[in-house]
């Protein structure tokens, strides 16, 4: 390690102290690793293949090319307000550290509570969202191998899902060196294959298939119901998903080096970059398709990306393609589960998770929270469980990862700005804009949240209604419930983020530092 690695390493285990932290994790991050991370996350391509019936049904190619393109340019807003907080006070606990630090003393522990749970249920529902992806995409594999003979039974594409879900637990037990590499490989791969589809597939497809730009472009579909302008704005939630969970780069702060520039820049940069690529790939699948978009919907294959990548490579080709579509969603389940078991493990360091105690434990083999890695993992595979309940259930569980982050999002956003505190930037700082980029990108995850909440189409049954708001809802309630338990309850203990830093000048740096307007009680330690 030479001078200026030395002087980095400091200047980030000075800085966690002054946010009452002590050093627990190894810092083996690269700026480029902090950025594979949120990139290998958002995963484009196997993204996109994950959600393209939110878009195909609502407006068609038009909405996929454009949606994508207006979508994406609100998410950068959301994430670059993210990136200056994250800035000021790179943490693992991120979010809910932020709401405590920068709300007012008398609703400090309750924003935060919620904040760091709703965080938590997202981050989980997301790793449960992606690994059921990804199951999806073997079962797809298999239809496509059997000449679509084969169709995979709920129960068999559960029994795919927790499979998943256990071998990333596996491998996220791992040293943190180990992992920190491994995101190098996720970010090469995952360009790669969206290179190769976006120069491969108009250079393959067949004539019948390939539209005009006019159609590619300027077609609207509606098939759904809605009407036109709603149905576009649903064609959002496709974007939303995919670039979504770039929370994750926080929750490594605290394994990063130089995390006050890395973590805000790689919050941006796989927003922007996967914005660009990810309409590329839309524009690319647009003059592809073909016009029959309720075949792609309804495909025996069950995956309309898949359909198309079989009208345009054939059998032997797209499941050539497919294989590395299913490795980078593979990958993307792995790091969604590594960032959400650093969430849990800094909410449980506070004390505000059940069993607080057994799960903030480091493995002195991994140095890694081994604990709090296969508790996310046991409670995706709980929610994968929903398959079970209807296809609207499970579809539930891709709302909550957006639904319940995105209150996570806009809350120390907003406390940055609505209430009293000494808010001092980062290295990265959007100046004079950063009201103007707040106010924008609260307002379109509060409108987006209640656009999430409607069903499919507007004549439902009870089998088809969108149970988002009752699942999110309902582990809301739950949360708030224990919060307020009597005796029990959180409202009785939990005071927000607990400075564990040892000694009397690691406690006056955390009472002086300028983010945090709380006084630390003379007890902690």
């Amino acid at each position: 390690m030479d001078t200026r690695e030395i002087a980095v390493k400091q200047a980030d285990e000075a800085l966690l102290a002054q946010l009452g932290y002590k050093q627990e994790f190894k810092r083996a991050f690269t700026p480029l690793e902090v950025f594979g991370i949120a990139f290998s996350i958002i995963g484009l391509l196997p993204s996109i293949a994950s959600v393209l019936f939110y878009a195909i049904p609502n407006g068609g190619p038009a909405a996929m090319v454009w949606g994508w393109a207006v979508a994406s340019l609100f998410i950068l807003c959301v994430g670059m307000s993210m990136a200056e907080l994250a800035s000021a006070a790179p943490t693992s606990g991120g979010l809910y550290f932020w709401t405590h630090s920068l709300s007012s003393p008398r609703c400090r522990n309750l924003l935060a509570w919620v904040v760091g749970y709703s965080n938590t249920i997202g981050s989980i529902a997301a790793v449960a969202s992606i690994d059921w992806g990804c199951a999806v995409q073997v079962t797809a594999a298999a239809s496509i191998g059997s000449n679509q003979a084969y169709v995979a039974t709920n129960a068999q594409t559960y029994g795919v899902f927790a499979a998943i879900v256990f071998t990333h637990a596996i491998i996220c037990c791992f040293g943190t060196s180990v992992l920190a590499r491994l995101q190098t490989v996720y970010v090469i791969l995952n360009v790669c294959l969206c290179l190769a589809v976006i120069i491969a597939l108009p250079a393959t497809t067949p004539a019948e298939y390939k539209n005009t730009a006019s159609y590619a472009l300027g077609n609207f579909s509606n098939i759904n119901g809605w009407p036109d302008g709603y149905a576009f704005i649903l064609s959002f939630l496709a974007p939303l998903w995919t670039i979504c969970s770039f929370d994750s780069s926080v929750h490594i702060s605290e394994e990063a080096s130089n995390a006050a520039t890395a973590v805000p820049w790689a919050i941006v940069n796989a927003i922007g970059i996967a914005g660009i690529l990810g309409w590329a790939i839309n524009v690319a699948l647009a003059f592809c398709m073909g016009t029959d978009l309720e075949g792609l919907l309804n495909s025996p294959i069950n995956q309309p990306m898949a359909q198309i990548f079989f009208n345009s490579f054939g059998q032997k080709g797209t499941l050539a393609l497919w294989a590395i579509v299913v490795l980078v969603q593979y990958m993307m389940g792995s790091s969604m589960l590594l960032a959400a078991s650093r969430q849990s493990f800094a909410f449980a360091r506070d004390g505000a998770l059940p069993f607080s105690r057994y799960l903030y434990r480091m493995n002195g083999f991994t140095e890694t929270p081994v604990n709090t890695v296969w508790f996310v993992a046991v409670l995706a595979m709980i929610l994968g469980l929903l398959v079970f309940a209807g296809a609207q259930a499970i579809n539930a569980v891709f709302a909550i990862s957006v639904t319940a982050l995105y209150i996570a999002y806009s809350i120390p956003i907003v406390a940055r700005f609505a209430f009293t505190n000494k808010f001092k930037p980062g290295p990265f700082h959007l100046g004079i804009m950063s009201l103007p980029v707040a106010v924008i990108a609260v307002a379109y995850m509060t409108f987006m949240n209640i656009v999430f909440f409607f069903p499919t189409t507007p004549q439902t049954t009870v089998a088809e209604m969108n149970y988002t708001v009752v699942v999110l809802g309902g582990t809301l309630i739950l949360s708030l419930a224990w919060y307020y338990f009597p005796v029990y309850g959180g409202v009785h203990w939990f005071t927000g983020p607990v400075a564990n830093v040892d000694g009397e000048e690691e406690r006056e740096k955390k009472a002086g530092d300028e983010i945090d307007t709380k006084e630390v009680p003379a007890d902690s330690s």
